[in-house]
C-alpha cells in the first residue's frame, strides 16, 4: 500500500478525518492568539456573560445538591453562582487560563465551597493538586478554542481519568456556523499572518468588536468528528441537543460517560 493511500485509510478509520499532525508551532501561536484575545477584551467578554444560557439550566437544574463539580473554563463564574441559587452545597473548582476571568469570578463569589485555579487545560500538568474525582465536569463553550484534533483528544481521555464511576461529562461547543451575523464574523487567517492549508478543516477566525476590535480562533465541530472523538476516547454519548442564541441552535451540548464505566 502505497503512502497516499495509507493516510486516506488512517483519516477513514478514526472517522473523523481531522489532521493528527498539526505542526506543534501553530498550535502555540493559536493558542497564544486567542491568550492574547482574553487578555486584553476580559471587561467587556466579561459583560456579555452575566448570566448562564438556557442549555446549561437544562442540566444542571437536575445536577444532586451534593454533587462535586469541576468546571472548566469557567470564566467569570457565573455558574458557580446559579448553582448557589440553585441550591447546590458540594465542592467546586472553577479553572480557567485567564486571570482576569478568575479575578472577576472570585470577587462575585457568593458559592460558600466555591474554589478558582488558574489552569490551561492545553497543558500537560493542568489537572496537578486537582483533588480526588468528580460527579460532573462541565466545560461550556470552551472546547472551540482548543486547536489540533490530537491535543482535544487528550483533553477527553484526561476527563475521563477525573471522573467517578457514575461522572458525568456534560459540554457544549459554538455552533456559530449556523448564524448568518456570525457567519459575517469570520475574517480571512491572511489576516493575521497564517495560511489556512496549515490549520485543520473548519478552523476559523472571529472578529469582536465589543470594547475594541480583536480576533479569536474558533474550531467548528461537525457532529461526526465528535462522535468520533467520543469512540477514539472511550466515552458513550448518552445525549445531546441544541440551545441558546437565535433559532435555539447555538450552543451544541454533549453529555457523556465514560464507556467503560457501569450506567447509573
Amino acid at each position: 500500500m502505497d503512502r497516499t493511500k495509507i493516510v486516506v485509510h488512517i483519516k477513514f478509520s478514526l472517522g473523523y478525518g481531522y489532521n493528527l499532525r498539526m505542526r506543534q508551532e501553530m498550535i502555540d501561536r493559536l493558542l497564544a492568539l486567542n491568550k492574547e484575545f482574553y487578555q486584553s477584551f476580559a471587561d467587556s467578554f466579561s459583560e456579555t456573560r452575566g448570566r448562564v444560557q438556557p442549555g446549561v439550566l437544562i442540566t444542571i437544574q437536575t445536577l444532586p445538591k451534593e454533587a462535586s463539580v469541576l468546571d472548566v473554563g469557567c470564566g467569570n463564574g457565573v455558574l458557580a453562582r446559579k448553582l448557589k441559587e440553585l441550591g447546590h452545597l458540594g465542592p467546586y473548582f472553577g479553572l480557567d487560563s485567564s486571570a482576569e476571568l478568575l479575578t472577576f469570578a472570585k470577587e462575585n463569589n457568593i458559592h460558600p465551597k466555591a474554589q478558582y485555579l488558574k489552569r490551561d487545560i492545553s497543558d500537560p500538568d493542568w489537572t496537578i493538586d486537582l483533588p480526588g474525582s468528580f460527579d460532573r465536569i462541565f466545560c461550556f463553550a470552551s472546547l472551540h478554542h482548543i486547536p489540533g484534533q490530537d491535543l482535544r483528544s487528550r483533553i477527553f481521555e484526561t476527563f475521563s481519568t477525573l471522573l467517578k464511576p457514575s461522572g458525568r461529562l456534560v459540554f457544549s461547543v459554538w455552533n456559530f456556523l449556523a448564524s448568518p451575523r456570525l457567519r459575517k464574523r469570520i475574517v480571512p487567517w491572511e489576516s493575521v499572518q497564517i495560511d489556512p492549508q496549515e490549520l485543520d478543516p473548519e478552523d476559523y477566525l472571529l472578529d469582536w468588536r465589543r470594547g475594541g476590535y480583536g480576533v479569536r480562533y474558533v474550531h467548528a465541530f461537525t457532529t461526526d468528528e465528535l462522535e468520533g472523538i467520543a469512540r477514539e476516547t472511550g466515552f458513550k454519548v448518552l445525549d445531546t441537543y441544541y440551545s441558546d442564541g437565535e433559532g435555539c441552535n447555538l450552543g451544541f451540548y454533549h453529555v457523556w460517560q465514560p464507556a467503560q464505566k457501569p450506567d447509573l
